[in-house]
């Protein structure tokens, strides 16, 4: 087990949820490390996001899940989090400025922007290249354009842990790229750690510095190229030989050839 510098790791020992007569996650541990992203794949009902959700304290579980930050045993750790959707009136009146400046200063998003939160709002603006998009009601972005804006959102302010859920789920495999080359560049400026859900392969794998999959429990763990092989992957999609060659294939590009 690779050791962390630090900064920020998240540890997680004997995870196990479940809902009703249901197991979700069974016997889970896995750690990450400062400056990291870690890959957690698995097809849909995988217990992913169910994994996130608990990282964040948001679901009940049994078992450990430990934080360190700079050294030190940290039970509140700063996490950012992009969900998978975003619930919202897409018909709704808010801009992306609106939206971010609500963030920063916890009030409503239909009073006025003052001028030392319109300064904060034109740095996350900036810092994100998501300046052009100030103006534009958040219903009106597209997928790549709104995971941008909530990823912004997410790094504000930086964060110790960075959990993303199913990014590629609305982006064309050029957004994808641009999205997986931004989160790198935090990855490296920021030394933090990345948790990135998916259940696309293709998209995450070259940007991936470790990678799991799981299917309920966790069925291989190791760098993309130790632990890509026929047999982790039939046993994790629970797919024949012949179709294993499809997640090879970026997800939008699967769809459209089907």
């Amino acid at each position: 087990m690779a050791q962390s510098c630090g900064h920020c790791c998240v540890k997680i020992n004997d995870l196990n949820v479940q809902i009703g007569h249901n197991s979700i996650l069974k016997n889970v541990h896995l750690h990450t490390d400062c400056k990291e992203i870690l890959a957690i794949v698995g097809p849909n009902g995988a217990g992913k996001t169910t994994l996130l959700k608990t990282i964040l304290g948001d679901i009940a579980y049994s078992g450990q899940i430990t934080f360190q930050v700079r050294g030190a045993l940290n039970k509140n750790p700063r996490i950012g989090y992009v969900p998978q959707k975003l619930n919202f009136d897409h018909d709704a009146p808010v801009s992306v400025q609106d939206l971010i400046a609500a963030s920063l200063v916890s009030f409503p998003v239909w009073c006025k922007i003052k001028g030392e939160t319109q300064n904060r709002v034109k740095t996350v603006l900036e810092k994100f290249s998501v300046t052009h998009l100030q103006k534009q009601t958040v219903g009106s972005l597209s997928g790549g354009e709104l995971q941008r804006v909530l990823l912004a959102m997410a790094m504000t302010p930086t964060p110790d842990l960075l959990l993303l859920d199913e990014p590629g789920s609305a982006i064309d495999v050029k957004g994808l790229s641009l999205f997986y080359e931004t989160i790198t560049g935090l990855k490296e400026q920021y030394d933090i750690s990345i948790v990135v859900v998916t259940h696309d392969l293709a998209g995450i794998t070259p940007y991936a510095d470790r990678m799991i999959l799981i299917n309920r429990s966790i069925l291989a763990e190791g760098t993309p190229r130790e632990i890509l092989s026929d047999k982790n992957l039939i046993e994790t999609f629970q797919l024949s030989l012949l179709n294993i060659s499809r997640l090879l294939i970026p997800a939008e590009l699967n769809h459209k050839n089907q």
